[in-house]
């Protein structure tokens, strides 16, 4: 059964894999700038040889990771400024895959604290302005678990920047690429996304009130209740995405 999952994790990353490769292209070769939209899903989809709901997931991690912004009814374009394609992020998205669940909330639970912390201390009014809209973005998206997850990782993102250390950064990188990775092929089994966005906002007031003590303390009970989360969504069934395909479709 674990190598089961550890081969349907690394079959994830594979596909992620082929959507950031080929974003990349299509930036590298001027097809598309930074502010431009991207073409349809279908043509995407039908061009990579996936199914829509896989193309999805890769443009998932990509959002996540501040590459792509989605606009609600107007499509999803290439953030501004040059993408950081040549992140850790991207060159060890599998590499955690080993790792058990526990470890990985310990270890995030030693380094997020922390980094929390120092972005009281440093945070400016353009960090805290940023993590004030990620948090009202997993409010307006309670139910699209898919898109909350998109959110709550920009969140951790923004909290890593604001700490205003480049090696924590890097670390933090790694980290939220694997969180993303892990969480999106369960978070539709979430049980309660409004209390999870409770504690990200408890995180983002200790940071503007610039309380280092009370943001190390809240990201470490919201790590705790994320660790409990994470398990019960691992614990049931996988609920699939939407798709308009019927079947997926597998690169050649």
């Amino acid at each position: 059964m674990k190598k089961e999952v550890h081969d349907e994790a690394a079959s994830h990353s594979q596909l992620t894999m082929q959507v950031v490769e080929h974003v990349r292209s299509l930036i590298a070769s001027g097809e598309v700038k930074p502010g431009d939209r991207l073409p349809p899903e279908r043509e995407l989809a039908r061009k990579l040889k996936i199914s829509r709901s896989s193309l999805r997931a890769g443009i998932g991690f990509l959002s996540a990771m501040g590459v792509l912004k989605s606009r609600h009814g107007a499509g999803t374009f290439v953030s501004s400024g040059p993408p950081a394609f040549d992140s850790n992020s991207f060159s060890v998205l599998g590499a955690l895959h080993g790792f058990l669940p526990w470890q990985m909330f310990e270890a995030r639970i030693v380094l997020e604290s922390n980094v929390a912390a120092l972005a009281a201390e440093r945070a400016t009014d353009e960090h805290v302005a940023e993590l004030a809209e990620e948090v009202a973005e997993m409010y307006a998206t309670l139910t699209d678990p898919q898109e909350y997850l998109i959110h709550d990782v920009r969140f951790h993102r923004a909290i890593a920047r604001a700490a205003g250390n480049p090696i924590l950064g890097a670390l933090m990188e790694t980290i939220t690429a694997n969180l993303y990775q892990n969480r999106s092929m369960t978070v539709q089994n979430a049980q309660d996304l409004k209390e999870s966005a409770e504690m990200h906002r408890e995180i983002y007031r200790a940071i503007r009130s610039h309380n280092p003590n009370l943001a190390r303390r809240t990201m470490e009970q919201h790590l705790k209740m994320a660790s409990k989360a994470q398990a019960a969504e691992t614990e049931q069934p996988a609920t699939p995405l939407p798709d308009e395909d019927n079947a997926e479709t597998k690169p050649v």
